[in-house]
């Protein structure tokens, strides 16, 4: 399909705008979405729960988030990217207020959910619409800022929410995370370029959508790319997830505030994926992926050890080789789908968020069962599948 406009050139003031705006996006995103995680053993203790169950805070809205992301894609089809990313995240601020102060577990988790749903709309649309209104040669370069752009997010759920919960209550803390999200969906509302680029696409029937959908599960280097997602992510957030019990406790016992600080660990992610958008252009995606995941592990391997510098160090590097692989693998399931761009994002996302619900809980269960080295054991299968998933199915000959 030809476009009457041209795509936004690297280095143009539309271009930088558009990226500020994802960049505020994504912290209104990924703060509400993780800001549980760094305070799960506050909200085990105030709620009378297990480190399973408390992180269930965390996985229900990724789940929330992973059904919502195709559905979020025909939306976007439908009514425009950011139409429908504006709506998203407005609606997923005003859940994240209420799901902090809701009063049983069990509606916190409800709450969760739906909040994850509304935050879908995030994820399942930015990288199509960097795809449309950027040039192609940036591509690649852009995406990685958005996904560096999201670590940034995360981040400051993480930091912002634990100190707070230390010296108030883990409600306080989620609140106050939710308050600087609407901050930044404002700031996202203001900066993001009108859509020039966009088509709208006719719903059609459910039979329509769901051949949309299944174009893309054609394609055997998607899949790849679907599966990695899944397993990354899940091993990844699984990380993050239990790291916090392990630190809490004998030998480390760090307070509150100081566990909160590790999540520091995160601007290794925003450093690294832009610069494995730049690399990925220079040496091709797949070998790029493929050493980010070797990356990741070795990180995840040092983790073991025991001193805490040495284990920190770890987290820094496994964070910058997860967030390698995801700023390469989300922007090619975008780019390399032709026909229905929107439900590849959707797709990819689903899994991503799939795994961090699925395998960020089950790690909990290695954790109860043998401890931090079970943890490791679980995401180093993982990160061993994902390498062969990406020599079967995510080949050189299928770089595009």
């Amino acid at each position: 399909m030809t476009h009457p406009e041209p795509g936004h050139a690297r280095g143009t003031s539309a271009y930088r705008r558009l990226l500020a705006a994802l960049l505020c996006a994504g912290v209104a995103t990924f703060a509400q979405l993780y800001s549980p995680q760094g305070v799960l053993p506050q909200i085990a203790a105030d709620l009378g729960t297990s480190a399973d169950r408390a992180a269930l805070t965390v996985s229900a809205a990724t789940l929330g988030l992973a059904l919502a992301v195709v559905p979020w894609s025909f939306v976007g089809d439908r009514f425009g990217r950011l139409r429908s990313m504006i709506v998203a995240v407005v609606s997923a601020t005003v859940l994240g207020l209420l799901s902090a102060w809701a009063p049983t577990f069990e509606l916190v988790l409800a709450l969760r959910l739906l909040e994850g749903a509304a935050l879908g709309g995030v994820p399942a649309l930015a990288m199509a619409y960097l795809n449309e209104e950027v040039d192609a040669r940036a591509a690649s370069i852009a995406a990685g800022w958005f996904v560096g752009g999201t670590t940034v997010g995360g981040l400051l759920g993480r930091v912002v929410a634990t100190p707070v919960a230390d010296v108030t209550s883990w409600r306080v803390g989620m609140t106050t995370v939710s308050v600087m999200a609407a901050l930044a969906a404002v700031a996202f509302v203001v900066l993001a370029p009108r859509e020039r680029r966009f088509v709208a696409v006719r719903v059609g029937s459910l039979l329509d959508q769901t051949r949309r959908v299944l174009i893309n599960l054609q394609d055997r280097a998607l899949v790849g790319l679907y599966l990695s997602a899944f397993l990354l992510m899940g091993g990844f957030v699984a990380v993050y997830n239990y790291l916090g019990f392990r630190l809490s406790a004998e030998p480390y016992l760090l307070p509150g505030w100081a566990v909160g600080l590790v999540f520091l660990a995160y601007l290794a992610g925003t450093v690294s994926a832009p610069r494995a958008g730049e690399l990925a252009a220079r040496h091709g995606r797949y070998a790029v992926l493929v050493a980010s995941v070797l990356v990741m592990l070795a990180g995840l391997l040092l983790t073991l050890t025991g001193p805490l510098w040495l284990v920190l160090t770890g987290l820094v590097v496994l964070t910058a080789g997860f967030f390698g692989a995801h700023s390469v693998a989300s922007g090619w399931a975008g780019a390399r789908a032709v026909t229905a761009r929107g439900q590849s994002t959707g797709l990819y996302n689903l899994a991503y968020y799939g795994g961090s619900s699925v395998l960020g809980w089950a790690g909990g269960l290695a954790f109860e069962a043998v401890g931090w080295g079970g943890v490791v054991a679980f995401v180093t299968a993982a990160a061993l599948t994902t390498l062969l998933v990406q020599r079967l199915l995510v080949s050189e000959q299928s770089v595009a």
